[in-house]
């Protein structure tokens, strides 16, 4: 498997790269984003790209992957409707639609979020603008397309959110992480678990096309293979 991964400098990016490069049957990883992780691994490149709204200039780097874990993504705090729209829906659409032209037999995996509205009509305005999204990359002729929606998400084996805010959060609550994860084991989800289950969908496929973090603990708890 060959796999292509946008935002692995992030917390959720970086569960899904440590997952597939510890993963056996991935032959080849490929970062693409406005930095590097730092890392060195015989099956990893990097590509810098400055530019995530146009990909003219990097697509011979694009093609032959059989995956796309798309785990860029930034908080809406602060930012008005219509400039997250440009980085969240923009960004998303202009990579994917890049990716499907040159990888049509490609698995296109977009981690959202709970909560997020399918409708594209709610009241809350990240969670419009995360469905519109959703709903326009899953029209998209990929092979296949999955909406990854975790909800609380605990970070280990390094992983560290990029937003100030939420490593402050992910500090106070680290000693009672056992106790969230047993309390409400349908809304919390490792970064290494979300990673193992994107590499599982890839194989096997899911019977949801949108997979809500008890969706994605079943993907990993399947006998299925």
């Amino acid at each position: 498997m060959r796999v292509l991964i946008f935002g692995a400098t992030g917390m959720v990016g970086h569960g899904a790269l440590r997952a597939a490069l510890m993963d056996p049957g991935v032959e080849f990883v490929q970062t693409i984003g406005r930095t590097a992780t730092g890392l060195n691994h015989k099956n990893l490149r990097e590509v810098v790209h400055a530019d995530l709204l146009h990909y003219d200039a990097v697509e011979t780097e694009l093609s032959g992957f059989d995956a796309c874990f798309f785990c860029l993504g930034v908080s809406s705090a602060g930012m008005q409707e219509d400039a997250y729209e440009r980085v969240t829906y923009g960004i998303a659409m202009a990579a994917a639609q890049t990716l499907v032209r040159l990888n049509p037999h490609m698995t296109f995996i977009f981690v959202s979020g709970a909560g997020t509205d399918s409708t594209e009509r709610g009241r809350l305005m990240w969670a419009r603008v995360k469905g519109k999204t959703e709903n326009a990359l899953m029209r998209l002729p990929f092979r296949a397309s999955y909406m990854f929606r975790p909800g609380f998400i605990q970070p280990v084996h390094g992983a560290k959110s990029k937003t100030a805010v939420y490593r402050f959060f992910y500090t106070i609550l680290t000693p009672l992480m056992p106790l969230l994860r047993w309390s409400f084991p349908a809304y919390v989800l490792t970064t290494e678990e979300i990673g193992l289950a994107m590499l599982r969908v890839v194989r096997l496929g899911a019977t949801e096309r949108v997979l809500e973090t008890r969706d994605i603990r079943a993907v990993l708890t399947s006998r299925k293979g």
